[in-house]
């Protein structure tokens, strides 16, 4: 039986969400739980941060708080930066977007196509550190303090809970009441409060679990480091991150990640990030130690598609 068709939309911004779930079938050991995966790269720029995106600049229009002729302002690592421009585009807002040389150059291209102006503060060598985040939050609050601007704000904007909460709906609509855990790295820690949050609400014994890599063990140690892994790890306990609402958090290996990011591509046809690869290892594990009959669920945030300029994929297996 065929799929039901989305139905005809108003703009290009009616792509977001409807994205398909489905379970992993090479990389998931014998004896280990049915892990699931909920594939995000068919929003339109690619990534979960659509819904997101949407959500806040949709609710600074109803409170009044974005008015035609205002300029946009963030600071992101890309996925949120090309989520907002692609939104603005739509709606008509200029978009000035606070970014660095530490992430992909896909992401930084893709925001320019949508019209954006990017600012870029150098990074470390390329590494993600926590001081990279407080210079990139200074400069954008001096932005947002010009007359005519907006700050998204996304690590405390409220609406970008509304925004992934749809992910959970769109879950408890696929999948029931069979989930046993729901997991996610922590970047904003939107997705997994959000997602969580609509879960609970009807699954209220769901256990919600939170991943950070092991560059920058914030949550679990208290300590930041650097590390490569673009949308996740900021160096500090991001404000929307509520420990009482998590089941657990793990730490997850950034390297291993790297290498199950090739596995998936090569083995399953799923093509996205290291994040995404955090999230999938991250799973499997609980799926070990949960065993069979269990259903471990986690999320694709986007597509392989914006790493290929870096080295994620250079040295992707050969499967015969």
């Amino acid at each position: 039986m065929m799929a039901p068709m989305r139905p005809p939309g108003t703009s290009a911004l009616s792509g977001i969400g409807d994205t398909p779930v489905f379970p992993l079938t090479r990389v998931v050991p014998p004896g280990h739980a049915d892990v699931w995966v909920k594939l995000e790269a068919g929003n339109p720029t690619g990534s979960y941060k659509d819904r997101m995106a949407l959500s806040m600049i949709s609710g600074a229009e109803r409170r009044g708080d974005l008015k035609p002729g205002m300029t946009v302002v963030e600071f992101t690592g890309g996925s949120t930066g090309s989520s907002l421009a692609f939104v603005c585009a739509v709606k008509g807002y200029r978009l000035h977007v606070v970014s660095s040389d530490a992430f992909a150059k896909e992401k930084l291209d893709t925001m320019r196509a949508f019209g954006a102006e990017l600012e870029i503060v150098p990074s470390d060598g390329g590494r993600i550190t926590p001081d990279l985040f407080v210079r990139m939050r200074e400069r954008t609050m001096a932005l947002a303090a010009e007359p005519g601007t907006f700050w998204t704000n996304q690590f405390n904007n409220g609406d970008a809970l509304l925004g992934y909460e749809s992910i959970g709906v769109e879950l408890l609509e696929q999948l029931g009441d069979s989930m046993t855990v729901y997991c996610g790295a922590v970047g904003t820690a939107g997705m997994l409060m959000g997602v969580g949050r609509a879960l609970r609400r009807v699954l209220p014994a769901i256990q919600i679990v939170a991943f950070e890599p092991d560059g920058s063990p914030v949550l679990t140690t208290g300590r930041a480091g650097s590390h490569r892994v673009e949308g996740i790890g900021i160096g500090a306990v991001p404000p929307k991150f509520d420990r009482a609402s998590v089941s657990d958090i793990r730490v997850v290996s950034e390297g291993d990640a790297r290498a199950l990011a090739r596995r998936l591509a090569a083995e399953e046809g799923i093509f996205g990030g290291t994040s995404s690869a955090i999230n999938v290892l991250g799973a499997l594990t609980l799926a070990r130690e949960l065993g069979p009959g269990q259903r471990v669920v986690t999320v694709v945030v986007d597509s392989g598609l914006k790493y290929l300029a870096g080295d994620l994929y250079a040295a992707a297996p050969r499967v015969h």
